[in-house]
């Protein structure tokens, strides 16, 4: 008897803790944990985004575009948590390399599937675009991440030998693919031979290649936020494998429902843009605007938490990753079509670019930041917008 009295005791203990356990895990379900799924709009948006580009087939009009622009806003929304998900799994600096790779993934998407279907009046749609997604970061991402962590915290630092090797590695690549070919003498400017054009991609893709190899293996340290406030956020528990699978999966969902909204929106954008009266390359910076939106609101997050490393990692990331990848993708599409592809700027951008990065260069050589910064760089980003539309 006390044996089966011990028993029965212990059989209710074990039942008592299952039903602990199922309690616990029923709270964590309730409250969102890691272990299970994610926010549900995260999950609605790209569904919602695809039935909308399916419905194209039936539906068209103002009022069904203003659709598709909310359906492709959501698609960016959930793309950049998706990404933010599968950065917290990985870890820093890896994380903001997901984020850069998969935005500049439809930009490039993008622009390679409105060069095939526009013809030969999008040859300078991928210097637009590429020049429109450096001088946002450069000035329009950065300079509002230093002027709003300058105004909430006074000073944020950053570790110098990670943004100096960003800046070394982007200044090259800007002059290489959307200057030089203005002054080689094969054939006139602004456009490269197609030998020219290939090795130069293939130099792109060599300096954008040893860049990451520097920032995940070499010298990954450069690149991890050092002295920076800890936040929740940093110490929150990573989502599990599965929760990241899944947001992978969501991920690309998200990139090539953007991407196909954003081409049945190009004609709108176009058409606004010719009514305005303004220069064809304000299409490239709407484009470039939407595609960078995800980056943007990552980085500007990270600096209103004190994580300024974080937001440069982001931002130079993006707009390296925006050149190495896309320039090659654009040049192959160049040569197996035979399409000519513009890529030099004119003298006016050549003067914003090399000011916005010799600003940069000049702001970020003491590895402190202020407001200072913030305002010039976005002081340059407003001239650079006035005089796209009124050149």
């Amino acid at each position: 008897m006390p044996e089966q009295a011990g028993k029965i005791a212990e059989n209710t203990e074990v039942n008592e803790l299952a039903l602990e356990d199922m309690a616990d895990i029923a709270d964590r379900f309730d409250a969102g944990d890691n272990d299970f799924p994610l926010p549900m709009w995260t999950m609605i948006a790209p569904l919602l985004a695809w039935l909308l580009f399916a419905g194209t087939i039936w539906f068209s009009g103002a009022l069904y575009h203003a659709l598709l622009a909310a359906g492709l806003m959501g698609g960016v929304l959930a793309a950049v948590h998706h990404a933010e998900v599968i950065a917290h799994r990985v870890g820093e600096p890896f994380g903001t390399l997901v984020l850069a790779v998969a935005v500049t993934l439809i930009e490039v998407a993008l622009i390679v599937s409105l060069m095939i279907s526009g013809g030969p009046e999008t040859t300078a749609l991928a210097r637009d675009t590429v020049f429109a997604a450096v001088m946002i970061i450069l000035n329009g991402i950065v300079g509002m991440c230093l002027l709003v962590g300058g105004v909430r915290y006074g000073e944020q630092k950053f570790v110098l030998n990670g943004v100096s090797a960003s800046l070394t590695t982007l200044a090259a690549i800007t002059v290489l693919t959307l200057i030089l070919p203005n002054y080689t003498l094969s054939i006139a400017g602004p456009v490269y031979t197609q030998s020219q054009l290939t090795f130069i991609a293939v130099v792109s893709l060599v300096l954008y290649g040893t860049f990451v190899l520097v920032q995940t293996v070499r010298h990954r340290d450069y690149f991890l936020p050092k002295g920076t406030v800890q936040n929740e956020e940093t110490h929150a528990t990573p989502p599990t494998t599965k929760i990241a699978l899944l947001s992978l999966s969501l991920l690309l969902l998200c990139l090539a429902a953007v991407v196909l909204l954003a081409k049945k929106l190009a004609p709108d954008i176009e058409m606004v843009v010719a009514s305005m009266g303004a220069p064809k390359a304000l299409v490239g910076v709407i484009i470039a605007g939407v595609v960078l939106l995800p980056e943007g609101l990552a980085a500007l997050r990270a600096a209103r938490n004190n994580r300024l490393q974080t937001s440069l990692n982001l931002a130079f990331g993006s707009a390296l990753a925006s050149i190495g990848l896309t320039i090659p993708a654009v040049a192959l599409v160049s040569i197996l079509s035979g399409m000519t592809l513009t890529l030099g700027i004119d003298l006016k951008s050549t003067v914003l670019l090399c000011l916005s990065l010799f600003v940069t260069v000049i702001g970020f050589q003491t590895g402190r930041t202020t407001v200072l910064q913030g305002t010039v760089l976005l002081v340059i980003f407003a001239v650079y917008l006035f005089t796209t539309v009124v050149p």
